[in-house]
């Protein structure tokens, strides 16, 4: 149990840390957004709102994702869970825990595979910035690792405490 509760602990952390980074593009987006609207009214433009506002959102929505996980944020059909008794549903939590972080880790490897050919073949974007695709697509990848460890650590602790389990684990 001591294991589990370390593991978990550093998922915690590295979660935080993703929400903060998504709490700190939201203000980036806000400030970039406002930049934009007071150079246009003086007839200029910073030329890239569009595109790294867009880096922003993928970027913030994965990072951000696994703490809402962990907090229980996130939207559940709970049509079929509550129609077994609390002791029961266990076996349901662990099997879509495990299915999901299946899903996320599958993905982050093709994901991943495309992150390393933008990364070699030094793919730009078409805008005027020419940023390298690799970055954004990097926090990406990052976001479905760590919703994918979220996962697993939730699996792993409704493993342990599944005799005393209750559907409050998140």
């Amino acid at each position: 149990m001591k294991v589990v509760n370390i593991i978990e602990s550093i998922s915690k952390m590295l979660n935080r840390v993703g929400a903060l980074i998504a709490v700190i593009l939201i203000i980036y987006m806000l400030g970039h957004i406002l930049l934009e609207i007071v150079l246009r009214l003086f007839g200029h433009s910073t030329f890239i709102l569009d595109e790294y506002i867009g880096y922003a959102v993928a970027t913030m929505s994965f990072l951000g994702l696994p703490y809402v996980l962990e907090k229980g944020g996130l939207i559940r059909v709970s049509l079929l869970l509550e129609r077994f008794p609390e002791t029961m549903r266990w076996p349901l939590e662990l099997f879509s825990s495990l299915v999901t972080a299946g899903c996320f880790v599958w993905l982050s490897t093709f994901w991943f595979q495309n992150v390393q050919r933008s990364y070699s073949r030094g793919t730009v974007s078409d805008t005027m910035a020419e940023t390298p695709i690799w970055l954004p697509e990097s926090a990406i990848l990052i976001g479905m690792w760590l919703i994918s460890i979220t996962l697993l650590v939730r699996a792993l602790k409704i493993m342990v405490l599944r005799s005393g389990y209750s559907s409050s684990v998140n």
